[in-house]
């Protein structure tokens, strides 16, 4: 396509980028033929939706939010909507996405570099410029030694969480631990301050979609301060921290330095950015529903609950101000695979059988924006855009089998288990308790605040058996799914952040890496393919539901769209206001 002219990208990435993008752990996934198809949906109308027309400069844009960021610190942060709000305002990553609705925003654009990279050595060497001009908060100049200085410090076991695409990919990385004590990556090379090259141990040419991820945002050495980074990540973009209150309010001004002749992505229409935290859900469908005083100039961070949508689809005027875009993902009930019982694929496929998942559906919103998941990948990464149906369980379960599967497995009288969700999914956890106790399956219920819940379940000795998430594709890749979801190898102790089976399967792995070293793109696509199915039938985790993300805004609020590269989050380059004077700022 022509945004990769003066690359050397594979067809598989070129053709799948018509499939549409989305990115990491999450919640939702895309419904309905994918993201960017524009299909109808019978609550909102047509994807790709704009809400507002086009923003006006100034005013104070308030996200209401009943959680604190997972992590904002570049080198921690793989959460989709934290990754939006920390790459399109705080921070700047080599390569970004375009910032438009539907489809095209799953093209790529130059960020701080000038081009999208220039591969050479059979893409196994990739190498950015970095444009002239580029500053910090503080006037000081954002030099190609401070992308690599996080990219290091992404290895630290003190910042645990994020992307491990450098792990994974670049030479020497195997037992690097960051560059406490000076030490550092010899396969990330930067001759002058505005050239950095990667030097990858096998051939990548999906590299340039892993540089839009923030572990590919600069962090200045004098400014690191571990995981206190946290708290206050140095701008590069076009927002600064003013205050981060954690847990109650973060408020973002203008970065005086950011120069919007070097970004072709970002907008910053707003002056000042309110995100007011521990709020309840109710709370801010309500307030946003009735959409008056500082109200109308806000936008909702979390998903729209089930039980206010009645509320916004009667009334044509609030309607027209919902958004509920694909969000490219799939939400999976997890198994602990190494521990019992679930170390018996008996007693996981019993759970895939015994498990409601129109029950489950209807707890996370209901029909009108969800639709059961059939298999593990998004439909975006199949061929026509729908997920296959391998294993063929009715939508409700089939509970006579689940029993028969543990009567095999020697739980003729099911068991005793626990999961843990974050509190704003304890109606699905609810839902899960009551389908799988159906046969014979006793759940336990713990709920943990939305900003620790990833935290919580990547403590892999502590947490337990079963866990509720998601996972999005990091671009249109099945190698941007399996691997990260059921690949054994790269399971951490503490900040696990992908594989939350913990499946450890050596014929799964061994087949991964045959497909990764596959040269030709519709044999890799169809091989991903066949693995999803073959991984889906050992039953690590059970596909649950595919969905939308429902994100109301107020009246006043212009040029918010939900952008499929972030998991359907409205997209933060972007949005403003229509009347500036009418926000209280």
């Amino acid at each position: 396509m022509d945004q990769h002219k003066r690359n050397i990208l594979a067809v598989a990435v070129v053709t799948a980028l018509s499939l549409g993008a989305a990115g990491c752990s999450g919640g939702g996934t895309g419904a309905n033929g994918g993201p960017g198809k524009g299909g109808a949906n019978p609550a909102t109308g047509n994807l790709g939706k704009v809400v507002g027309g086009a923003p006006a400069k100034g005013g104070t844009l308030t996200v209401l939010s009943n959680q604190d960021f997972t992590h904002l610190d570049p080198a921690r942060n793989w959460v989709m909507g934290d990754m939006d709000f920390g790459t399109r305002l705080l921070y700047r990553t080599l390569l970004t996405y375009k910032a438009e609705p539907g489809a095209k925003g799953g093209e790529l654009s130059p960020d701080l570099a000038e081009d999208l990279g220039t591969s050479s050595n059979g893409a196994k060497t990739w190498t950015f410029r970095l444009k002239k001009g580029l500053k910090y908060e503080d006037g000081s100049p954002v030099t190609a030694q401070d992308v690599k200085y996080n990219v290091e410090r992404s290895f630290s076991p003190d910042l645990p969480g994020g992307p491990d695409y450098a792990a994974r990919y670049l030479a020497g990385a195997e037992g690097y631990q960051g560059p406490a004590g000076g030490k550092h990556l010899d396969s990330v090379k930067t001759p002058d301050d505005h050239t950095i090259v990667f030097e990858l141990r096998k051939p990548f040419a999906e590299f340039p979609y892993a540089t839009v991820l923030p572990t590919f945002a600069p962090v200045p050495k004098s400014q690191d301060k571990g995981p206190q980074y946290d708290n206050r990540p140095f701008s590069s973009g076009p927002y600064k921290i003013e205050s981060y209150a954690r847990d109650k309010q973060l408020v973002l001004v203008r970065n005086p330095h950011w120069d919007p002749k070097t970004d072709g992505v970002r907008k910053a229409y707003p002056d000042r950015i309110v995100v007011t935290m521990g709020l309840k859900g109710n709370q801010i469908d309500d307030r946003l529903i009735t959409g008056s005083g500082a109200d109308a100039s806000a936008v909702s961070w979390v998903n729209l609950r089930p039980e206010s949508t009645p509320k916004v689809l009667t009334k044509p005027d609030v309607r027209a101000r919902l958004l509920a875009e694909s969000t490219n993902c799939t939400e999976m009930l997890q198994m602990h695979t190494g521990r019992a019982p679930f170390d018996d694929v008996k007693v996981r496929q019993a759970v895939q059988y015994a498990l409601d998942r129109q029950s489950v559906l209807t707890a996370s919103g209901g029909p009108a924006l969800n639709e059961p998941a059939t298999a593990l990948m998004p439909g975006s990464l199949f061929e026509g855009g729908k997920q296959p149906d391998t294993l063929k369980i009715p939508p409700t379960g089939d509970v006579d089998k689940a029993k028969q599967l543990l009567k095999e497995a020697g739980k003729p009288g099911g068991f005793s288990t626990s999961i843990t969700v974050s509190t704003g999914d304890k109606a699905v956890a609810e839902a899960v308790q009551q389908s799988l106790g159906r046969a014979g399956i006793k759940v336990t219920i713990e709920t943990v605040d939305p900003s620790a819940f990833y935290d919580t379940i990547g403590d892999t000795k502590n947490r337990t058996d079963l866990t509720y998430t998601g996972w999005c594709p990091d671009y249109p890749s099945g190698s941007t799914f399996l691997p990260f979801v059921f690949d054994g190898r790269y399971i951490k102790e503490k900040g696990n952040s992908g594989n939350h089976s913990l499946f450890r399967d050596e014929p799964t792995m061994k087949r991964m890496d045959e497909i990764a070293a596959m040269t030709d793109a519709a044999a890799a696509n169809k091989a991903w393919q066949e693995l999803d199915g073959q991984i889906l039938a050992k039953a690590p985790t059970a596909p649950v539901v595919v969905e939308r993300k429902p994100l109301l805004v107020g009246p006043n609020v212009a040029g918010a769209f939900g952008h499929t590269s972030f998991g359907g989050q409205i997209d933060y380059a972007t949005i403003g206001l229509k009347d500036p004077s009418k926000s209280g700022s």
